[in-house]
């Protein structure tokens, strides 16, 4: 999408230096009072939904003219809630990023911010106050316009719903006003210097007037003012996407996507090879890469991310409530181990929840505790009152397809490596994704493996969702530390990249002492799609666009 950007004063590179080839020589500009960005730019809830559109399309005299009619697209991963104020999935963003557009939007593969429902803004009372402009040829799938009261009430949703992501407004946002039917005011509660970032996220995404003011519509296809409208929806088996005939911008390449969903990595590498889906993303096991790469009729893209796994640990629940216990279990795990047996190279030892490559990332545990260190985890065993006659006996959970195949394989090399103390009896249990995500926000599981894609890329979203204590209750952990609020809620409202991250290496510090989280790899993405297939621009948030998708027909 060709776009010019003309920068006032204000404009914020919310993106900051650092994650692999991504991040290198971006900036950061600090707001100032009273200056205005000016940018210029060229259900009902059932599994099956299809939309009927009210209106007549005019955002063109002639029909578009697709590249191409149709794509399918492949994956093992599932939709959850089809709700911006409840999703808080990598996959299901992804869908709603394309169904709904926010007041701001990534270009397609960069972490460059350009104008989408907002066509200009202001910033007052230093960084305080954001006032938008909304651009009035903005509609809904059937056609309705988009307002600044839809922006207000999709706002105030989140503030009743309190869903998963809600922190994501709730923690920033003081108020949200419609001066006018195109103007909206955000007064937020502290300046922070990535508010255009969050905007980008679903929870800000204005929802079609449909969606109940005070209820979670997991199943909705009303979606939004994006690129596509959802047609039909068949859960964990399928959902079609067509293009919104009112889209205010430049058509999708591709009239329709169909996105399918499969049980596992061989079941989805069986239906490529097949030509049943044309694309295959997230996930496909290490060794189907390592095959398909060497066909000629497949492109395999890999894409640089700062896409992380951890362990969470309930704090809350005996016997990890020591932190004694949580130390030892960060001290056996041997990442370098995990990245070779399990991911055949794919993905690289992490020492921190903030990613190799951001400004602000040490690698605290390794200084901490080495890795696969055995004798200091059964020294802290010791500590903790636990030997070979007194044994401690461990719960370890994952879910089966959401990261792929080798989710089994991964939990059972973390529980080997466990039991290598000697002193450690691991049980391994798993559910799937929709049942663990719930056990995991009621506290029910004792150490669980997680994946984080982020919400914006900064330091911040690394550490804030997961360790203050008003934003992790999604994570089951139970972790409060007052001093680790204290130094997030600092840094984020701080200027200054230095004083910043000198705030943030002190909550690694912190981090790698309580370990309610332990960091163990950091990967990358892979696609694998046709020759013919082009247009694939994944940026640092990892998001696929699939407006820009298209086949050559070769």
């Amino acid at each position: 999408m060709d776009q010019k950007v003309i920068y006032g004063v204000l404009i914020l590179l919310i993106v900051i230096a650092g994650v692999g080839g991504y991040y290198a020589g971006l900036q950061q500009i600090p707001p100032t009072e009273g200056a205005t960005t000016t940018i210029t730019e060229t259900k009902t809830i059932t599994t099956t939904k299809t939309i009927t559109q009210t209106g007549t399309p005019t955002t063109t005299t002639q029909p578009p003219e697709y590249v191409t009619e149709e794509l399918t697209i492949g994956t093992t991963d599932k939709v959850t809630d089809l709700d911006p104020a409840n999703a808080y999935d990598f996959f299901t963003w992804e869908i709603l990023n394309n169904v709904m557009d926010g007041l701001v939007q990534y270009e397609p593969g960069t972490d460059h911010l350009v104008p989408a429902l907002a066509k200009d803004w202001e910033v007052k009372e230093d960084g305080k106050v954001w006032i938008f402009h909304l651009r009035k040829d903005a509609k809904f799938c059937d056609g309705t316009p988009v307002t600044a009261h839809d922006v207000v009430r999709s706002i105030n949703r989140v503030f009743t719903i309190q869903g998963d992501p809600s922190w994501l407004v709730t923690e920033f946002v003081e108020d949200v006003t419609a001066l006018d039917d195109y103007t909206v005011q955000f007064t937020l509660s502290k300046p922070v210097s990535y508010f255009l970032a969050l905007l980008a996220t679903p929870p800000y995404f204005p929802v079609h007037p449909n969606y109940p003011d005070a209820n979670i519509s997991s199943d909705a296809t009303w979606g939004g003012a994006g690129h596509y409208c959802i047609t039909e929806f068949k859960r964990d088996q399928y959902i079609v996407l067509e293009a919104n005939p009112y889209y205010y911008g430049d058509h999708p390449k591709t009239h329709k996507i169909v996105v399918r969903f499969y049980k596992d990595a061989s079941t989805l590498r069986l239906a490529f090879e097949n030509k049943e889906v044309d694309i295959a993303w997230r996930t496909l096991r290490p060794t189907d890469y390592q095959d398909l790469k060497n066909n000629p009729d497949y492109k395999l893209i890999e894409i640089p991310s700062s896409y992380i796994r951890y362990l969470v640990i309930n704090v809350q629940m005996e016997p990890t409530n020591n932190k004694l216990v949580r130390q030892a279990i960060a001290a056996a795990i041997d990442r370098q181990e995990l990245a070779e047996v399990v991911f055949l190279g794919t993905m690289e030892p992490l020492y921190s929840l903030v990613p190799k490559g951001l400004w602000s990332h040490i690698d605290i545990f390794q200084e901490k505790y080495g890795d696969g260190n055995i004798s200091l985890a059964k020294q802290l065993l010791s500590q903790a009152g636990y030997n070979e006659n007194n044994k401690l006996h461990l719960e370890l959970w994952y879910t089966p397809t959401h990261y792929g195949d080798t989710e089994a394989d991964l939990a059972q090399v973390i529980k080997e490596q466990l039991e290598n103390t000697g002193v450690i009896e691991v049980t391994i249990k798993s559910s799937e994704w929709s049942t663990y995500i719930s056990q995991l926000r009621q506290g029910q599981m004792m150490i669980s493996l997680l994946g984080w894609y982020p919400d914006y890329i900064d330091p911040d979203n690394f550490l804030y969702p997961f360790l203050h204590s008003k934003a992790n209750s999604w994570t089951g952990t139970g972790y409060a530390n007052s001093e680790v609020d204290q130094l997030l809620e600092e840094a984020a409202v701080k200027i200054d990249q230095v004083e910043r991250a000198q705030m943030y290496q002190q909550v690694q510090n912190i981090l790698a002492d309580d370990c309610p989280e332990i960091p163990i790899l950091q990967g990358r993405l892979i696609v694998v799609t046709y020759k013919s297939v082009d247009g694939v621009k994944i940026g640092p948030v990892m998001l696929m666009p699939y407006w820009t998708l298209y086949s050559t027909g070769s």
